[in-house]
């Protein structure tokens, strides 16, 4: 299993490094975050039209570039890099791979091309309240002539509010399934949730007697597992680039910072931070790019290895995003510098997909401890 990227992946990581400091500075991005609506439009469509963006992971017969799970995750460490508002998250890595991983031919073809040339933003709701419900959800699933309706609630869905299409997980007879659930469908009621992260909007979702198709096999936990450690390999990708976005920042002040008539990354205790945030960097993006290739390879592995990276590449860039803070002085902890922005995704990305704790818990089960 390659753990380097290809001449092409990194070609591809350089492109959207020009693209995303042209057209998302960090002033742009704390507007959009700000604003409450994500990112501009008009960048949205430059990303699916001119860079393939929202296709990359999707295959060609669908509209997309037919890559997978690795240029993914390339493009999301880019994306962390810069704490990128927006519904690419929700759309791409949650409910296109999960549509792709269900190999259901109707549900692809009536979705993917969408979202592959950005007209359709999507999400998959997951929580009930602490982390993925998969084996007991409460939202149920009732037959209703040829489809389903569903009742209960969801928690923590991204862009829950404004995604055209939801995939929700629900219990159904032959036991825990995926259903789609279209913007407009009756007994639907979106709400918006204050959350600490301003740049990832999420949402309550209540559903009651909501209309719903069910997508991929019928109580198949298994497949459910599939798309989880699929979101948790991508959100750990995003995170290496948060991370590596906070040590970027913080070397960069190091040498333009002057206290006592020296720079302070000249300073022991400084080099030291910045020395330990670059272990935790690269050993995280092991971490990552390992999940995010057994899910490319389809191997066995993709359980430990995205435990395994959900719980290293959370607490690296929360770590990272703290000695920023402390790095950066006093300056650090106000609003009107950026580093805060780091410290809330960092956060707000460690009770996503489940906690490091929980991640750890399965990896153990896993490994059989």
């Amino acid at each position: 299993m390659p753990l380097t990227l290809t001449d092409e992946q990194q070609e591809l990581a350089t492109s959207l490094r020009r693209f995303l400091a042209d057209k998302a500075p960090r002033d742009t991005v704390r507007a959009w975050a700000e604003a409450g609506e994500g990112i501009d439009p008009a960048v949205w469509r430059q990303m699916a039209g001119q860079l393939g963006l929202q296709g990359i992971a999707i295959p060609e017969e669908y509209g997309g570039s037919g890559f997978g799970p690795v240029e993914l995750g390339v493009v999301l460490e880019e994306m962390g890099r810069v704490v990128l508002p927006g519904p690419f998250f929700g759309t791409v890595a949650l409910a296109g791979q999960a549509l792709v991983a269900s190999a259901d031919t109707d549900a692809m073809q009536r979705w993917l091309p969408g979202i592959a040339d950005g007209t359709l933003t999507a999400t998959v709701a997951l929580s009930e309240g602490d982390g993925p419900a998969l084996l007991e959800p409460a939202t149920t699933a009732t037959p209703s002539g040829d489809g389903w309706t569903l009742s209960g609630r969801k928690k923590l869905v991204v862009d829950g509010d404004t995604a055209a299409l939801l995939l929700v997980v629900a219990a159904a007879p032959e036991g825990p399934s995926l259903f789609a659930v279209e913007a407009g469908a009756t007994g639907l009621t979106r709400r918006r949730q204050d959350a600490l992260d301003i740049t990832r909007i999420v949402a309550a979702v209540e559903l009651d007697g909501t209309p719903a198709v069910r997508i991929g096999p019928a109580g198949d936990a298994a497949f459910l597992r599939r798309v989880v450690d699929l979101a948790v390999a991508a959100l750990a990708a995003e995170q290496v680039g948060g991370a590596s976005g906070c040590l970027a920042e913080s070397v960069e002040y190091g040498k333009t910072r002057v206290q006592f008539g020296r720079p302070i990354g000249s300073f022991q205790a400084i080099k030291h931070k910045c020395a330990d945030m670059l272990l935790e960097v690269e050993a995280a993006r092991s971490a990552a790019l390992h999940a995010i290739s057994a899910a490319d390879e389809a191997l066995d592995e993709l359980a430990v290895s995205a435990a395994v990276a959900g719980s290293y590449c959370a607490a690296a860039y929360t770590h990272a995003a703290k000695e920023n803070i402390q790095i950066h002085g006093g300056i650090g902890f106000t609003w009107e510098h950026d580093a805060h922005l780091h410290l809330k995704r960092a956060k707000s990305g460690e009770r996503l997909l489940g906690s490091p704790v929980a991640h750890r818990a399965r990896l153990a089960a896993l490994v059989g401890i």
